[in-house]
């Protein structure tokens, strides 16, 4: 029920402004109580939470929040128009993937010309004649939404596994395909995580399923090609639901793996791929705070570890010794300044990848002598460069990604035994007058209010900038999970540089850009560190001349939504507009109760409000329940109605708190997404459908056309 007749009327009524205008919907109070530790906070919008997503009165209160934001976004939306066609403009029509190497075939994908979704092929030879393994175009038709999950060929090459999602909730199905005749098999598995790894015999694969409630994935069935799902295995169910669980295969091929992973403890489980009959078997029992990988090679195996290590060490072990750290060997020594990140293990090299200071670095290790690793160098302020697909542990050759924010992705091939000789055998094309040279990266170190510093990454054109304080600012920041937002290339951010916006990343705590020290130190307890790090980035570029008072616009998603939520309540005069999108912004209600989905999985991020201290921290800054009687910026909040992550009543709710509460004129505007979850809409075009509105709403308000 809504307290309004139409969603939209011109008003020229008793007691409202003489002026025409439209008025915004207003969602009805429905008081809802909660207490806990001694306080009681009243929900007056508890009622826009409906799990089926079907009562009328909430769907009607999204399609008139809809309706109200296109008809004020409707000046704007040629501009939405010109900015669709400049972000889609700038696309390869046909592009299509380095094609790598697996058993007898190279695979790759490619697109066509004005469709949407990719054509994933192989070929005998490198760029032989094609076998075309799955139209993803013909998979998406009639699809409102569609998103490709896990794409697995069996051991002979001979049938494909593919997963689909249709509802964006991140619950696939899984087919498969004889890849000689064509023919789909009558094998279809629901409700599972997206992947399916295969035995070595080519008759069984294992898979997760999906909690339909919590979409937590718990369980680990063995399915036998050709029979029904009904007769599954379960072979491990996952009994601590504070943790997330995957399957992968080691590089070898050798064994499956089973990953257990919470935000700080892990475990590893192995299982023989020649034996599919056996059990999965822990390499090491969790520990409580233990965090490890492993990699395989023989029959050695190489561990990248945080036993007394918080950035951590390198470690290796036969398996016969797994279960006992102590006689574990170090390989490489912690390092409290370098993140030890991933390792690629090959027959006759160790290459690791760390991060020091916030840049990336990849040194070549030679297992005859680790005396002579070298480092391969890069030459932007900042950037981001990791391991590509590499699949064969026999390869002499390196494949790696590499990208900054003046450099489109580029895949490079490195000879291993001659350190520093590269081959570039891709590099993103971007299409119309874009030149690298017209744009320029810097990377700076801003002191917070408690002196941490805190890395920013920058890009602007040239020709554009005056550092004089006069130019629009567009920040984004994230700050959560330990998640990195890479300084990396993004053909879409042209659409603001050229119009003489800055483009910032602040990389705040929260992030492991400074190692995991700057994690913890953005988690839990230190969560309000996230968001004094972008206020006070803020505050940095404004006196630095980056950025013009008054013309300052932020945004961020999820997590990020959560920061751009509790950085307009404590500081909303900083920032003319806001994006925030699918945000989280009501922690304490959500993380209180464990039919939501993912809750459980994020106690050791935010805390567990049963117990009472973390309740009154997660109250004191949740965005939700700090909303106050002040002016806020334009703020433009979106959501999809099948979100699987941030479940899109907390966005909803917030828009509805903000109306009653905010003393300004400026815009509040909710876009709800009735096809589409967390990842927003699928496509290759469709997906900027997103970008544009959000920029539309952000250079309308600055005036840039």
């Amino acid at each position: 029920m809504l307290v309004l007749g139409t969603a939209l009327w011109l008003c020229g009524c008793s007691g409202m402004n003489s002026e025409n205008k439209l008025v915004a919907p207003v969602a009805e109070k429905r008081p809802h109580t909660m207490s806990l530790h001694g306080v009681t906070r009243t929900d007056d919008y508890y009622w826009l939470r409906d799990d089926e997503r079907k009562a009328p009165d909430v769907i009607d209160y999204l399609e008139r929040e809809n309706a109200y934001t296109a008809a004020r976004l409707k000046p704007w939306e040629p501009l939405k128009q010109k900015l669709f066609k400049e972000l889609t403009s700038r696309l390869e029509q046909d592009e299509s993937s380095v094609p790598y190497r697996w058993h007898n075939h190279w695979y790759y994908r490619r697109f066509e010309a004005g469709l949407e979704y990719p054509v994933i092929a192989r070929s005998r030879e490198f760029n032989g004649e094609e076998q075309l393994l799955l139209d993803v175009n013909r998979r998406a038709e009639g699809q409102e939404f569609y998103a490709l999950g896990g794409v697995s060929v069996s051991p002979d090459e001979q049938i494909l596994a593919f997963a689909e999602d249709t509802l964006s909730r991140r619950i696939y199905s899984v087919y498969f395909k004889d890849l000689a005749t064509g023919e789909q098999l009558a094998d279809k598995l629901t409700g599972v995580d997206g992947r399916v790894v295969w035995s070595n015999d080519n008759r069984y694969v294992f898979y997760i399923a999906k909690d339909p409630q919590t979409l937590l994935g718990y369980q680990v069935f063995r399915h036998k090609l050709g029979s029904p799902q009904s007769e599954d295995l379960l072979v491990y169910e996952e009994q601590d639901d504070t943790f997330y669980i995957s399957l992968g295969k080691s590089l070898d091929e050798s064994l499956i793996v089973l990953h257990h992973e919470s935000t700080t403890t892990s475990e590893v489980s192995l299982l023989d791929a020649n034996a599919p009959l056996g059990e999965f078997r822990a390499f090491l029992p969790r520990e409580e705070g233990h965090e490890y990988s492993i990699a395989k090679r023989g029959d050695e195996f190489f561990i990248l570890s945080n036993w007394q290590a918080t950035n951590f060490r390198l470690m290796k072990t036969t398996a016969a010794d797994a279960g006992d750290k102590r006689k574990w060997q170090q390989v490489l020594a912690h390092d409290p300044e370098v993140r030890l990140e991933d390792l690629l293990l090959l027959d006759d090299y160790l290459i690791v990848q760390s991060r020091s200071q916030g840049l990336s670095h990849i040194k070549v290790y030679p297992h005859t002598d680790l005396s002579r690793g070298y480092e391969l160098t890069f030459d932007d302020p900042a950037y981001v460069v990791g391991l590509d697909i590499n699949p064969s542990q026999h390869s002499r050759e390196l494949r790696l990604y590499y990208s900054s924010p003046t450099t489109p992705e580029s895949i490079y091939s490195y000879q291993l035994d001659k350190p520093g000789e590269r081959k570039l055998l891709k590099q993103e094309k971007v299409l119309g007058d874009f030149e690298p040279g017209n744009y320029q990266a810097e990377r700076l170190l801003i002191p917070a209010r408690d002196g941490a510093q805190v890395p920013v990454t920058l890009v602007y054109r040239k020709d554009k900038f005056r550092k004089d304080g006069s130019n629009p600012l567009y920040q984004y920041g994230y700050g959560a999970y330990g998640h990195i937002i890479e300084p990396d290339f993004d053909a879409s951010i042209l659409s603001l540089l050229d119009r003489g916006v800055v483009y910032a990343i602040a990389h705040v705590r929260g992030g492991e850009m400074l190692g995991r020290p700057w994690y913890d130190d953005g988690r839990l307890f230190n969560k309000r560190n996230s968001f004094n790090d972008f206020e006070d980035t803020t505050r940095a570029l404004l006196d630095l001349g980056y950025a013009a008072p008054g013309k300052v616009v932020a945004a961020g998603g999820s997590a990020g939504g959560l920061l751009m939520g509790a950085v307009v309540n404590q500081a909303p005069d900083l920032y003319l507009a806001v994006a925030a999108h699918v945000p989280f912004v009501d922690i304490v209600t959500t993380m209180l109760d464990e039919s939501i989905p993912l809750t459980t999985n994020e106690y050791d991020e935010w805390g567990n409000p049963n117990d009472k201290s973390y309740f009154d921290y997660m109250l004191s800054y949740s965005p939700y329940d700090n909303i106050r009687h002040q002016a806020y910026p334009h703020l433009l909040v979106t959501t999809g109605l099948h979100d699987s992550q941030v479940q899109y009543f907390e966005p909803a709710k917030w828009v509805a708190k903000l109306r009653d509460y905010k003393t300004d004129d400026n815009l509040l505007l909710l876009q709800t997404d009735m096809e589409a979850g967390h990842g927003g809409k699928s496509g290759r075009f469709r997906q900027f459908e997103d970008t544009a509105l959000e920029y539309a709403f952000f250079l309308g308000l600055l005036g840039l056309e």
